[in-house]
């Protein structure tokens, strides 16, 4: 019997190495699929993707009849029609509340609070200087126990530049709005707003890596890192058998088109007017739609690849004051939310949330549709939940927020809508997927025990 091909293989040409999906050579010996399902299952995989300035709270749940938990309705409300044809794979909860997200004495700021409490649970020092404190994020600590096995033990992503310094909300550090990754009470992690520059981490695997000349001579000649390891890629594929090759080829022709994407974007114009605001970093795409889905993709490959098992996405940062032109609304966001019943902004704001809810089910369907190493899809061992810590715009309220997680893993079961009951801390639920993801905490935040998934 032959040795099973390493997990830790990788293709190699020209000082790059190219990462590889699971394939049937790696497995010892021949199984069925259902035995190697049940050896390969680990622990469930975590993303938190969150979105800023809240909702149109008034039309976001379907009516509930009361704390359980109960069958998603037939019609959904119409912010959450986006929804429909992924709601076999959704779950949406009600009764989620951060208190620690309130002023507690502390005055103006909740945009910044929003987000330094978002996965952190804890109330955010308010300072505009150097001396910030705030909390661990979930995904940090759900990090820390899977610290070393696996290229990266979190992945942090976003739309819009990481900042770390400066007065954004009302005495408020940019370091509160800006992340929600954070390692340490002093420490943020910073996001990664560049498709390129993800990519080439995802990929760029083992000790020998590039050069910075090298790289640049690649860029500028528009050549791939696949091209580089196509030889390589070759070799390998005449060991393997027929669904192992069709599998590689099926991988290297996806990531190749995900290259191709990026490239793209990276020539196409880039005015960070058309979308209200002040600057587009360098690598930024043009197109907010595709740089989502670009990011979204990307994490989508590092879960497939088993790079990580925790990711953050942040859509925007809190306080954005981003236009969504695509469905024709030129005012800001930020700026929006604060509609104080103005009809022509609750419509706007409608739209925008109605668009963000496309953009996320997409994802989930994409998602739903990408084969995991143990045969089935990525959401049977996944969580991903979305949402913010605001529910209300325009009120600044902190508790019934908006939040939805897609994803079978740890045991849930989607298609449902899970009614906490009033004001339970969204820590508890924060446990119930740190359990999931193999890292149980006895408290987390502001927690008063588990929640239903």
């Amino acid at each position: 019997m032959s040795r099973p091909l390493s997990r830790r293989t990788v293709l190699r040409g020209l000082g790059t190495a190219v990462a590889l999906p699971w394939l049937e050579a790696m497995s010892p010996g021949t199984i069925g699929s259902a035995a190697r399902a049940a050896t390969l299952r680990p622990s469930t995989r975590v993303a938190f993707l969150f979105v800023p300035n809240g909702v149109h709270a008034p039309e976001w749940l379907p009516t509930s009849t009361g704390p359980g938990v109960h069958a998603l309705p037939s019609s959904l409300p119409p912010l959450l029609e986006p929804l429909d044809r992924v709601r076999s794979h959704v779950t949406l909860h009600a009764g989620l509340a951060h208190g620690n997200a309130r002023a507690l004495g502390d005055g103006p700021g909740d945009h910044a609070r929003s987000a330094a409490c978002f996965l952190t649970g804890t109330h955010p020092k308010k300072t505009a200087g150097s001396d910030i404190q705030n909390g661990i994020s979930i995904d940090q600590a759900i990090a820390s126990h899977d610290r070393g096995r696996h290229r990266f033990d979190s992945l942090e992503l976003g739309c819009e530049p990481t900042l770390t310094a400066g007065n954004c909300d009302s005495g408020y550090s940019c370091a509160y709005s800006a992340n929600i990754a954070w390692r340490s009470p002093r420490t943020p992690v910073a996001k990664e707003t560049s498709p390129r520059a993800v990519f080439e981490r995802l990929f760029m695997a083992g000790p020998a890596h590039e050069s910075l000349a090298a790289r640049h001579r690649r860029l500028t000649r528009r050549r791939s890192i696949l091209d580089v390891v196509r030889g390589d890629a070759s070799r390998l594929a005449g060991s393997l058998g027929g669904r192992d090759r069709q599998k590689l080829e099926e991988y290297l022709d996806g990531a190749r088109e995900l290259e191709r994407r990026i490239e793209q974007v990276e020539r196409s114009e880039q005015d960070a007017s058309d979308w209200g605001l002040d600057h587009l970093p360098a690598g930024t795409p043009g197109d907010y739609a595709e740089h989502l889905t670009l990011m979204g993709d990307l994490m989508a490959l590092a879960f497939r690849l088993d790079l990580t098992r925790t990711c953050t996405f942040m859509w925007a940062n809190e306080g954005s004051n981003r236009t969504f032109p695509m469905v024709d609304v030129r005012q800001g966001h930020h700026h929006l939310s604060h509609h104080a019943g103005d009809e022509a902004k609750v419509d706007a704001i409608r739209r925008i949330n109605r668009w963000q809810n496309e953009q996320f089910a997409s994802l989930v369907d994409r998602l739903a549709n990408t084969e995991d190493e143990a045969g089935g899809s990525l959401l049977d061992d996944t969580l991903i939940l979305y949402g913010g810590a605001i529910s209300d715009g325009n009120r600044h309220n902190h508790h019934d927020l908006p939040i939805v997680v897609a994803g079978r893993g740890g045991g849930a079961e989607p298609g449902r809508l899970v009614d906490h009951g009033p004001r339970t801390p969204l820590c508890n639920l924060f446990r119930s997927m740190a359990s999931a993801a193999g890292a149980p905490l006895e408290r987390f935040g502001d927690s008063t025990g588990l929640a239903t998934l």
